[in-house]
């Protein structure tokens, strides 16, 4: 029978595929080193729009295989079941565990891989098989995620040095991370994108006034919890902040302009010029005149 070129397999050979083993001497110190013997890695790659990838392995790998998809598409199988890899979408194969996983005819993937193990990559794998049971194996598309891969990848790519396989699995460990704790630093970028948006409304705003309980609703929070993401933030609460904006403005027009301390008052949401030269003496330790008079570009 002919071999059609489509049912061709072959393990490595992709146009652009980056890849690089550890010498088995190598792991071997690294497995012996008290301080990161917990996690290391033993193989690394990349395989772009991966024609005829297909990798079978009766009784599993030596380290567990964490499989990522950027695009195209593949299988996976492993423990009796099957699951498609889509991008975006991650795995973690068990080691010693039977595996077949291959790429798709028609849209092939582009994966990064690495293979891993450690003293506590048990433990990430059974992170792994909760995170599976709940369907919840893709993440979204981050380039720092890229970044940190091709950084671990990059120094085992000039050195095989203990140190620098020491630091390869400490951001190893991180790059897992991105995967396995992806919900909780979701989570934390959207609350940092909902304070950096409050405090974006604070300088687009400082001609008015606001109560917390108004500059909370802005941001759909709670008073309390604006209150404690704000400070956490800036190491102020939400008024003394507001209140600090507008003084480094007001420092800005006694600066760059010949503006009146009342006009300046008004561009600042300041209705009383002696509160507003209490409130600046007391930021900037001398009064609107004297910062005037000593530091207006001439």
């Amino acid at each position: 029978m002919q071999t059609r070129k489509e049912d061709l397999k072959i393990q490595e050979g992709f146009l652009g595929q980056r890849m690089i083993v550890v010498p088995p001497i190598d792991q071997t110190q690294i497995k012996q080193n008290p301080i990161y013997q917990s996690l290391f890695l033993t193989a690394i790659g990349y395989y772009p729009r991966a024609y005829h990838h297909d990798r079978k392995r009766e009784t599993g790998a030596g380290q567990y295989i964490l499989l990522y998809c950027v695009s195209g598409q593949g299988t996976v199988m492993t423990n009796g079941n099957t699951y498609t890899l889509k991008p975006n979408q991650y795995f973690i194969l068990a080691k010693n565990e039977g595996h077949h996983y291959y790429t798709s005819k028609d849209d092939p993937w582009s994966i990064y891989w690495v293979h891993f193990d450690g003293i506590i990559a048990n433990q990430q794998y059974e992170k792994f098989q909760n995170i599976l049971k709940e369907k919840k194996y893709i993440v979204p598309y981050a380039t720092n995620r890229i970044d940190q891969f091709n950084f671990v990848y990059s120094i085992i790519e000039n050195s095989f040095q203990l140190e620098d396989l020491e630091l390869a699995g400490i951001l190893l460990n991180a790059f897992l991370a991105s995967f396995l704790y992806s919900e909780i630093l979701d989570q934390s970028n959207d609350q940092e994108d909902q304070i950096s948006e409050a405090i974006k409304f604070m300088k687009l705003n400082l001609d008015k006034n606001f109560t917390i309980g108004e500059l909370a609703r802005k941001s759909n929070l709670s008073d309390s919890r604006y209150s404690e993401m704000i400070k956490k933030k800036t190491g102020f609460s939400p008024i003394l902040y507001f209140n600090n904006l507008k003084i480094n403005q007001s420092c800005q027009y006694l600066y760059f302009t010949d503006l009146s301390i009342k006009e300046i008052c008004n561009k600042i949401g300041f209705n009383d010029p002696y509160y507003f030269s209490r409130i600046f003496k007391k930021s900037m330790g001398v009064s609107p005149n004297t910062y005037r008079k000593h530091y207006k570009r001439k």
